[in-house]
C-alpha cells in the first residue's frame, strides 16, 4: 500500500466525478447533495484522506498562525501569558510561532521582521524593557495585520491592548502599607521606557495624596529589574537621609533581589510588597508580605482572542472600528501578616 496521502484527484478518478464536485462535498457546499456527500466522505474515510493544509491556506489568503513576542519565557508570569494565548489559539485552530527578545530591543526589531517573513496572520507583543521607539510594528499596519500588545505595552496611540490596572492595584498596596502604620514608603519602580512604570508611580502618588502625606521623590527609583540593577536602587535609597521602612518594588524578582540584599544588610524589618503574586514567592527564603495579581493567563487569553476576532474579519469590511483597550482590574493578594 501506498505511503503518499490520498488526494482529491484520486477520490475523483474512483467515484467517476469531478474534482470540483468532491472538494465541494468535502466542505459541506449547499450545491451538492446528500448522498453524493456521504458517498465521498465515506471513500475519503477509508482512504485516510486528510485535506492539503498548504492548499487551504493559498486559497484562504492566511497562515493561521499568529506571532507572539514576549521578554522572557522562563519568566513565570510570561510563561502564564503564553499559556492563555495557546490555549484559545488551540480552540480557534490556529499555531503558535513563539520569539523571545530577551528584553532586547534590536533583537525586538528583527523578531518582529522574521515574523513578516513568516507570515503570520497576526501578532502579539509584550514590548522589551530597553524598547523606547516603535516604528518596527508599523509594517505591521501597513500590511493590515493586526497587532496587539499585552501586559508591557507602548505608549503609542491608536494600538489595540489588554494589560493590568497597575494604577489601581499599586493605590492599593500603598494603602495596605499605609494601614499598617508605614509613612516612609519607598519604591523601586522599572524603566521609564515602560507605560507600567509611569502607571505605577501615578499608583504611588495618589495613595499618598489620598492620604494627605507629601510625595517624596528621593524615596522614588528606578531600575532596569536585574539584580545588580536592584541592588544599586537599594543604595540609592538607603543612603537617603530619609530612609524608608516599606518598599514597593517593581516586580516580584525585583522584590526578592531586595529582600536578599536586605538580609545581607540585616535590615529584617522593612517590609516589601511587589507585582504578579508569582509562585515562586511561596518557596522562598524571602517572600513580599503582599503582592498584586495581574492575572497574565488571563490577559494572554484575551489579548489571543481579540487578535484571532481582527484577523477574521471580512476583508470587505469598512466600517471604523475603534481600537480595543482592555484594561483588567489587579487585585492585591495578602501573602503573609505579622
Amino acid at each position: 500500500m501506498s505511503d503518499k496521502p490520498t488526494t482529491i484527484k484520486e477520490l475523483a478518478k474512483i467515484l467517476q466525478i469531478s474534482v470540483s464536485t468532491v472538494s465541494r462535498a468535502l466542505n459541506d457546499h449547499s450545491s451538492i447533495g446528500a448522498a453524493t456527500k456521504a458517498k465521498v466522505r465515506k471513500l475519503a474515510d477509508e482512504l485516510n484522506y486528510e485535506p492539503n493544509q498548504r492548499a487551504i491556506q493559498f486559497l484562504n489568503g492566511k497562515s493561521f498562525v499568529i506571532g507572539v513576542i514576549l521578554p522572557e519565557l522562563s519568566e513565570s508570569f510570561f510563561s502564564a501569558a503564553i499559556t492563555g494565548i495557546e490555549d484559545l489559539a488551540y480552540k480557534k485552530n490556529y499555531t503558535v510561532l513563539l520569539a523571545q527578545s530577551h528584553d532586547d530591543a534590536e533583537r525586538e526589531k528583527l523578531l518582529v521582521e522574521k515574523m513578516k517573513t513568516q507570515r503570520v496572520d497576526g501578532l502579539l507583543v509584550s514590548v522589551s524593557k530597553t524598547t523606547s521607539t516603535y516604528e518596527h510594528f508599523e509594517v505591521f499596519r501597513k500590511l493590515n495585520i493586526p497587532v496587539v500588545f499585552f501586559d508591557r505595552i507602548p505608549p503609542v496611540k491608536d494600538i489595540h491592548y489588554v494589560a493590568s490596572n497597575l494604577e489601581t492595584g499599586t493605590y492599593e498596596a500603598v494603602n495596605f502599607l499605609l494601614k499598617k502604620g508605614h509613612r516612609a514608603i519607598g519604591m523601586i519602580n522599572g524603566p521609564t521606557t515602560l507605560v507600567a512604570s509611569n502607571e505605577r508611580k501615578e499608583g504611588y502618588i495618589r495613595a499618598l495624596t489620598a492620604n494627605r502625606l507629601k510625595f517624596d521623590p528621593s524615596l522614588v527609583t528606578s531600575c532596569d529589574l536585574s539584580e545588580q540593577g536592584t541592588i544599586h536602587a537599594m543604595d540609592t535609597m538607603l543612603n537617603h537621609k530619609r530612609k524608608p521602612t516599606a518598599i514597593v518594588t517593581f516586580n516580584d524578582y525585583v522584590a526578592l533581589f531586595a529582600m536578599k540584599y536586605a538580609a545581607s544588610l540585616q535590615l529584617h524589618d522593612l517590609d516589601f510588597v511587589s507585582y504578579a503574586n508569582l509562585p515562586i514567592i511561596h518557596y522562598t527564603n524571602y517572600s513580599p508580605i503582599a503582592s498584586v495579581e495581574q492575572f497574565p493567563y488571563k490577559q494572554g487569553k484575551k489579548a489571543a482572542e481579540i487578535l484571532i476576532d481582527l484577523i477574521n474579519r471580512p476583508n470587505n469590511d469598512t466600517v471604523e472600528h475603534a481600537y480595543f483597550n482592555i484594561v483588567i482590574a489587579s487585585q492585591l493578594v495578602i501573602n503573609k501578616t505579622d
